[in-house]
């Protein structure tokens, strides 16, 4: 098959990569396609390098921009590329725009796409993640899902079961396949955090960084926690153009973002993850972290119920008393989620190999 796998932001880096490398040991074609929705080095490059992503067939340089100025430039960019590479099947992951927009295109041309991160569900429209998904997986050919709420949501919205595969969590494929690299990596030690104990904070959706009074408000929880653990913040660009009207992150230890297997380690070896990032919520059940997620709602209630994730809002005074009843819990021990095994890409393949084995017959 020569199948065309859609990057767009460094979400899509760590889905991709065990795809790709799957695609190409079983004899397929795989392409890549960056549209360039993260351009900064920090948010793309580093990433490409530590997961051994090849460099992209094509790269869009889209950038930044709105909501609608994103998706109609990645549009129109995107359509006379497909058209030129003619692919058979076009994967697209998660749910940024860069995935609604290579998805629109493709269904607009009678091609077939893939969905790897199908039916989550936040139930919140107003994020625009969600949004996202819900028309991706509405025109999508194949709705590959990470959890079992996933298939249960796509058939209470009437997609046919046929369409419908759950394959397990892909971007668990990349944290074990790295695992080992992390372990060897001195990201703790070169940022002098202490032997005792630190805690991650990532924060980048707008709800919480483009009101200063909502960041204000996180930050000041944030610097409340840090008397007790000591906090890294990993501070994501969007971010960081707002600290200043906030009031700033004193008290806290913020660095640039980092690449993929040092922030790895350093989630890894952390006693505490605050985070709006969904991926987060997935990693730190893995590893069995606590994480307190700072929103309200989230699409991944599996990091709940089968995790060791709790949704804590934005009130201050909750995020202060949800961390150190996290630091005072023993650490949990419960299995991870079924198919959360590092071996999500192979069964994706399988999907893909039996779909067009009946399209070649039918």
């Amino acid at each position: 098959m020569k199948i065309l796998t859609i990057v767009g932001a460094r979400p899509n880096f760590m889905k991709a990569a065990p795809l790709l490398g799957c695609l190409r040991r079983r004899g397929h074609q795989p392409l890549l396609v960056h549209t360039g929705q993260h351009y900064d080095a920090n948010m793309s490059d580093a990433f490409f390098r530590d997961l051994g992503l090849p460099t992209p067939d094509r790269h869009l340089g889209i950038g930044s921009g709105s909501h609608a100025q994103q998706t109609a430039k990645i549009i129109a960019a995107f359509e006379p590329v497909v058209l030129e590479l003619a692919p058979d099947l076009v994967v697209v992951v998660g749910d940024v725009n860069s995935t609604l927009a290579c998805t629109l295109v493709c269904s607009k041309l009678g091609i077939p796409v893939a969905h790897v991160e199908a039916g989550l569900r936040s139930r919140d429209r107003t994020m625009p993640e969600e949004i996202n998904r819900l028309v991706t997986d509405c025109l999508a050919d194949l709705l590959l899902t990470p959890s079992p709420d996933g298939d249960e949501n796509l058939r209470a919205e009437g997609v046919p079961a046929e369409k419908i595969h759950h394959v397990g969590n892909i971007m668990i494929d990349s944290l074990v396949q790295h695992l080992d690299a992390a372990r060897r990596c001195d990201v703790v030690a070169r940022l002098a955090l202490p032997a005792s104990g630190y805690g991650v904070v990532t924060l980048h959706r707008p709800s919480n960084v483009d009101d200063p009074a909502t960041l204000a408000g996180i930050l000041g929880a944030l610097r409340e926690i840090s008397r007790d653990l000591p906090l890294v913040f990993p501070c994501h660009p969007r971010t960081a153009g707002q600290l200043d009207r906030a009031g700033g992150a004193g008290g806290l230890k913020v660095i640039e973002p980092l690449g993929y297997i040092e922030f790895l380690a350093l989630v890894a070896n952390s006693k505490l993850v605050l985070t709006d990032s969904g991926g987060l919520q997935e990693e730190t059940t893995y590893h069995r972290i606590p994480c307190l997620t700072i929103r309200d709602n989230t699409e991944r209630p599996i990091t709940i119920t089968q995790g060791s994730n709790v949704l804590a809002g934005t009130d201050p005074r909750r995020l202060v008393t949800l961390a150190r009843e996290a630091l005072a819990r023993p650490r949990q021990s419960r299995p991870v989620p079924a198919l959360w095994d590092g071996k999500t890409a192979d069964r994706i393949v399988d999907v893909l190999e039996q779909w067009w084995r009946s399209r070649s017959a039918g």
